[in-house]
């Protein structure tokens, strides 16, 4: 079998096309996530603190800033200067703790309707152990024994 054949054999199962899309939609649910953060929650957050928060501009210098260079994250960057930026930390684990939450929501919800399915399907059809037992106790209920 050659590698080309082997390749397509492995990319054309389901698994990995599930996995591919799974990719996909994750990336696309990241970048939502993000956006919830930084545009709707931490608004409110610093609605709250009674200031504008910008979390990105939370950070330690560990080096020395040139003259002339602005002090906000960016500038800094730009410049080279060394920075410690646990605001933008603190936006990635906010981040990180909603999209774990929704997608352990998720699987919650899912693993709740298998669990019906589960149910649904044990109710509506008998074992085949209690279907013969059934068959049998009709054939004995209409034999007639006589001595």
């Amino acid at each position: 079998m050659s590698m080309v054949s082997e390749f397509k054999e492995f990319a054309l199962k389901g698994n990995v096309m599930d996995l591919a899309v799974g990719v996909i939609i994750g990336g696309a649910f990241a970048t939502i996530t993000t956006s919830l953060v930084e545009d709707i929650i931490m608004p409110i957050v610093a609605f709250i603190a009674g200031g504008e928060i910008n979390f990105k501009n939370m950070f330690f210098m560990l080096g020395d800033a040139p003259e002339g260079v602005a002090m906000t994250y960016d500038a800094l960057k730009e410049a080279g200067v060394p920075v410690l930026a646990y605001g933008s930390f603190i936006t990635v684990l906010i981040n990180f703790l909603i999209l774990a939450f929704i997608i352990f929501m998720m699987v919650k919800m899912v693993n709740r309707l298998r669990r019906e399915d589960e149910v649904e399907e044990a109710v509506e059809e008998p074992s085949e152990e209690v279907q013969l037992l059934r068959e049998i106790s009709a054939k004995l209920s209409n034999t007639h024994i006589t001595k």
